[in-house]
């Protein structure tokens, strides 16, 4: 599949249940009399409205991939939220107490009725004091007409007419919000991974988009993982298995561990693995990848993977990228 069918595939995902929490606190008019408390409750209040996006845009131009791009750095994201809801949304988060901070709700022509509501909507917001960005995702009817033709899918709103005649349509019915979007991007030339880094460039700041990787152990004779990024072969160390007083015990156990590391090559090769991870780490981060899973291997997944997984993870621990620890096979045999 291509760059641009795994784009189309992403907008017609339903990655998100509607029932999520939002923040809009008091508004910062309300009177003194009222309950809204002393002038510090309010205050207070109203630092807890959440950050709002509402990113839209045509049928096929990346809006799921810029709602994961959001995603994947802290946004809490709803995806295809009649726009009636979202001060609804906004008001949930108020009473969060800062746990959702930032929220992105998606929402395009699969609304249908519902999608007339979101002028009033955006009216109620900013009448509560909101603050919210509008991310419209745009692109050429040509380059529309190619991604609908190659996963084979009708428009949305072509009904039995054909796939320029739902474009039109939609284009139509977005007019007015494309004139109110805060930032337009045109994603007629771009794969996903250019969408993603332009999404970043915008909502990231200047913190690098973090990255985070899964180390599984695992044995060969059960198989390859196959959610595996990259694969380590540690059948190159003698196996502790044949070693009688430590066959009973797995590679957590430190006489074991032990015996894995003083083998010939085995500190070196940590040591340099780490290093080309580091390179790699880097160029996953560039090209907007932020998970990685490395499986790491023996016979059995029980002496030398556990063992070699173990220092691993703590490595790239200390290089800052999050790590999960995982041993697929250990207690199997």
């Amino acid at each position: 599949m291509t760059e641009r069918e795994h784009e189309q595939g992403h907008d017609r995902a339903d990655r998100a249940d509607g029932a999520g929490h939002v923040s809009t606190g008091t508004p910062a008019g309300t009177s003194a009399g009222t309950s809204a408390g002393t002038p510090a409750e309010t205050a207070d209040s109203a630092a807890a409205i959440p950050e709002l996006v509402i990113i839209s845009g045509m049928s096929g131009a990346g809006r799921s991939t810029a709602a994961k791009c959001l995603e994947d750095l802290g946004w809490f994201v709803v995806d295809n939220l009649p726009p009636a809801l979202i001060p609804t949304m906004v008001e949930l988060g108020a009473r969060s107490q800062g746990n959702v901070a930032r929220i992105a709700v998606v929402v395009d022509v699969r609304g249908r009725r519902f999608f007339d509501n979101l002028r009033e909507s955006l009216a109620d917001l900013e009448a509560k004091g909101v603050t919210r960005r509008i991310v419209f995702l745009e692109s050429s009817d040509d380059a529309l007409v190619r991604r609908f033709e190659s996963v084979r899918r009708p428009h949305p709103l072509q009904g039995d007419g054909r796939i320029v005649d739902g474009i039109a349509a939609e284009r139509d019915l977005l007019r007015e919000l494309r004139g109110d979007a805060d930032l337009v991007i045109d994603t007629s030339s771009l794969n996903v991974h250019e969408l993603r880094a332009k999404m970043d460039a915008q909502f990231a700041g200047d913190e690098e988009p973090e990255l985070r990787a899964t180390v599984m152990s695992f044995g060969y004779k059960y198989g390859l993982p196959v959610d595996a990024d990259l694969v380590v072969d540690c059948r190159f160390l003698p196996n502790p298995h044949w070693v009688p007083e430590l066959r009973p015990f797995t590679g957590l156990n430190e006489e074991v561990s032990a015996y894995v590391f003083d083998q010939p090559g085995a500190k070196e090769f940590l040591n340099q693995y780490t290093e080309l991870l580091q390179l790699i780490a880097a160029g996953y981060r560039r090209e907007g990848k932020r998970y990685v899973t490395i499986a790491v291997g023996c016979t059995g997944g029980k002496h030398r993977s556990v063992a070699m997984s173990e220092k691993l993870a703590a490595r790239l621990a200390t290089e800052g990228i999050e790590t999960v620890l995982v041993h697929r096979d250990m207690g199997r045999e």
